[in-house]
């Protein structure tokens, strides 16, 4: 009977477990402290009055800070523990997670601080908007952390919720209303199909610890032959990682949800969810293709089980990144236009995790890093100059250099680094993957890996002709006749916030080769340097 209970030592043990769990999840802590706080505060109707925007913000500069602080060891050079289980391995921290939480917070700042200067949303649904936005947020930074497949569901769940609700927070706007009902409908669907697949490989191995589902993986790629059961779980997994990722064809409700919500939800949405939904994706990929620290295989090990998704991955990334693009040849909102320029973009970072290998998520999470600041600047820009003259429909932009000179220029700055133009930051972030790519095709003597490379390279010219047709129109056409063509009186804060943006995407560039050098010799970027290669494992 004594052996169904804890003994002494073993309490303390688990007692030390959880206190050290609680230290490294301080970050996540706080924002759950600032969740609730606003939510007391929303009983007072005298707060009413007050924008709670600036609670937000402090909490979210507050767990940026602590983030970083527990961040630092992987910025030294003195050997660390790689990762540590939190929570009896139901989460883990390590440098991908430990990344992404930095990440996620900067965004989560830098949004809030946006919305600070748009107005939206008011004071009196300030404490309902923070609340669903930092309740994503920690969704979010939850799906970069998780180690059990039950977690992985728990996270997306909590990102995605609050995310239904701000995509339909401007209120009276039957648009806004609707792209909230498509994205729930979606979602639901969606997290479905992704728990129908969870099931499977639950089943089929007896456990959801990722370690554990991993090494299964690889002993029944030893035995080889195909099997279709894990083929259908492994399948209907990434089903929901791809619409999260609003990867073709499980991204039709992209354009609609980006087009009904305000501004500031999109650059929310397509930085931070798609952010979350990379690492996420890539965590999986790495650890159940033995390319991890949790399951170091054989180089053959790692081919037989890389059938489970290279292919997958390879058709999903060309064909999201074609369809992005073209798509948006033809849009007349800039909204839905950045919508279909977010899919494109997803379709690149994808390529990237197509590799199956460590350099290529690397790649991708520094492409997302230097994306934070393209996108978010262009979503400003719309956010900013909607609010001047009521309007994000291209239609209302001609001669729109000579009324908000500043807001044009930042804008050309941003679309010309989402195309990958030198000398913007958006040429270093495509360059690190297309190198990513060519890499592994070397490595792996992958053909088809060559054949994506080249369709990236072919839809990096394909995006010039959109982008610089919204530029061409703010820039050389002259507004019709008998349209306003009075100069914008923009806030200053307005343009210093782009301002800021444009030049941390003309800068970045700069310091291309520190950060790269830096992440390889110390770890700074997730698992880049710390894992062996594929040609290590032959």
């Amino acid at each position: 009977m004594n052996q169904h209970f804890l003994t002494p030592s073993a309490v303390q043990e688990l007692t030390q477990s959880y206190s050290q769990s609680l230290g490294l999840f301080a970050p996540e802590l706080i924002l759950c402290v600032g969740i609730i706080l606003m939510l007391l505060i929303r009983l007072f109707n005298a707060f009413n009055r007050v924008n709670l925007g600036y609670v937000a913000l402090v909490v979210t500069l507050v767990s940026l800070w602590v983030s970083w602080t527990a961040w630092q060891p992987f910025l030294s050079s003195t050997p660390i523990k790689a990762r540590e289980n939190l929570f009896a391995g139901m989460l883990v921290y390590d440098g991908l997670s430990a990344f992404l939480r930095l990440f996620l917070l900067l965004a989560a700042a830098l949004l809030i601080w946006l919305t600070l200067l748009t107005g939206i949303p008011d004071k009196e649904d300030s404490a309902d908007f923070y609340t669903l936005f930092l309740g994503g947020t920690l969704g979010m930074i939850l799906m970069g952390s998780s180690n059990h497949l039950l977690m992985v569901f728990i996270a997306v769940e909590m990102a995605s919720l609050p995310s239904y609700g701000l995509a339909g927070f401007l209120k009276g706007r039957r648009q806004s209303s609707e792209a909230a009902l498509k994205y729930v409908v979606y979602g639901g669907a969606a997290a479905g199909v992704m728990l129908f697949g969870i099931s499977l490989l639950v089943g089929r191995f007896g456990t959801g610890y990722l370690p554990e589902v991993a090494a299964s993986y690889l002993a029944l790629a030893q035995k080889g032959g195909f099997d279709p059961l894990l083929m259908i779980g492994t399948l209907l997994i990434f089903v929901g990682l791809a619409f999260k990722l609003s990867a073709v064809p499980f991204h039709f409700w992209c354009p609609d949800v980006f087009e009904g919500a305000s501004a500031e939800v999109g650059a929310f949405l397509s930085v931070s969810s798609k952010a979350a939904a990379v690492a996420l994706t890539g965590r999986l990929v790495l650890n159940l293709t033995g390319s991890s620290l949790d399951a170091l295989g054989s180089f053959e090990q790692w081919k037989q089980a890389s059938i489970y998704f290279g292919p997958v991955l390879v058709l999903l990334a060309a064909v999201t990144v074609t369809f992005g693009n073209l798509a948006a040849y033809t849009q007349t909102n800039l909204k839905r236009l950045l919508a279909y320029s977010t899919i494109a973009h997803a379709g690149i970072v994808l390529a990237g995790l197509a590799t199956l290998t460590a350099e290529g998520l690397s790649a991708g999470l520094l492409y997302m890093t230097f994306y934070l600041f393209m996108n978010v600047g262009a979503f400003a820009v719309v956010a900013f100059l909607r609010n001047q003259i009521g309007s994000e429909d291209v239609a209302a932009y001609p001669g729109m250099i000579r009324r908000a000179p500043l807001q044009t220029i930042c804008l050309a700055v941003f679309f010309l680094s989402l195309v990958g133009l030198p000398p913007f930051i958006g040429y270093v972030a495509k360059f690190e993957v297309f190198a990513a790519i060519y890499n592994a095709a070397q490595a792996q003597s992958n053909k088809g890996l060559l054949v994506l490379l080249a369709i990236a390279l072919l839809n990096t010219v394909f995006s010039l002709f959109y982008y610089v047709r919204v530029l061409k129109i703010m820039i050389i056409d002259s507004p019709a006749p008998g349209a306003e063509s009075q100069p914008l009186s923009l806030p200053r804060l307005q343009n210093v916030f782009s301002l800021l943006l444009a030049i941390i995407v003309v800068a970045g560039v700069l310091i291309w080769d520190p950060l790269s050098q830096f992440g390889t010799q110390r770890s700074v970027m997730p698992f880049r340097g710390a894992l062996p290669s594929i040609e290590a494992s032959k």
